[in-house]
């Protein structure tokens, strides 16, 4: 007998950001294994580029536009996805910006922007979606993409950090104030991945500080978030697992000195 504990026939995953590199390849497996995909982004491009290879690896996909931080967007995409879906049943959160600006070379605009997009979308997304999920009564999870800087702060990316940091207390108490609604709040803390956002940080010295601070040696594969993505969006594989955070950084967050 096999267990089929990672089976997602049935459900329909919302991934904001799902145009990200991050986002589309969680996206392409969530959609391998079996759910619906709405692909949420503010490129067109990108997004229907993002639902084409979801569509090769198996996976049924539709694109949906939407600007992150706007309140009145997500709700707009919430019942475009109900009316072709049916139901949401899993939300990954994954917008992402990021800045090096030294501390105070910050502006207010550049502050705004970056916990807008990283902290204040993930809000509304679980406003918006989570309400949703809790009045549909079929419980689910939500997935928010954090990061290594979120605790202790990555030098450099000042703004960056204490956003994922403010997303990781998000989590925590979403955990708690959906858990009688049996829906899921977990995060993921990714290490160093070739993202857009971070090839335009990574500077040779910076690179070789990270792989010093990775036990493996080396950067992340997209790929490799893929089976984190799966298994917290299952039900039958983490039913009891809520209110924490799955590191895929290779070692980075066991390291000291």
């Amino acid at each position: 007998m096999t267990l089929n504990l990672f089976d997602l026939t049935g459900k329909t995953a919302v991934i904001i950001g799902g145009n990200s590199t991050l986002g589309s390849v969680m996206g392409e497996a969530l959609g391998a294994y079996g759910a619906k995909i709405a692909v949420v982004g503010r490129n067109a491009e990108t997004s229907e580029a993002a639902r084409s290879r979801i569509a090769d690896k198996g996976g049924e996909a539709a694109v949906f536009q939407a600007d992150a931080t706007s309140k009145a967007d997500l709700a707009r995409v919430l019942s475009e996805v109900v009316a072709w879906s049916g139901s949401v049943d899993v939300l990954l959160n994954c917008p992402g910006r990021n800045s090096a600006t030294p501390f105070f070379d910050i502006t207010e605009e550049e502050w705004d922007g970056i916990m807008d997009v990283n902290l204040k979308g993930v809000v509304l997304a679980c406003q918006v979606f989570g309400k949703h999920m809790i009045d549909q009564g079929r419980g689910g999870s939500i997935i928010n993409i954090s990061s290594v800087s979120s605790g202790p702060p990555l030098s450099k990316v000042f703004t960056y950090s204490a956003s994922k940091a403010g997303v990781n207390s998000v989590t925590q108490f979403l955990a708690r104030e959906f858990a009688p609604h049996n829906i899921r709040v977990n995060g993921i803390i990714p290490g160093f991945f070739p993202a857009e956002q971070n090839r335009k940080i990574l500077s040779e010295e910076r690179v070789k500080s990270i792989l010093g601070h990775t036990p493996m040696n080396r950067f992340g594969a997209a790929e490799e978030l893929q089976g984190a993505a799966v298994y917290l969006a299952s039900e039958k594989a983490s039913g009891f697992v809520t209110g924490t955070f799955l590191r895929v950084d290779g070692g980075f967050g066991a390291m000291t000195i």
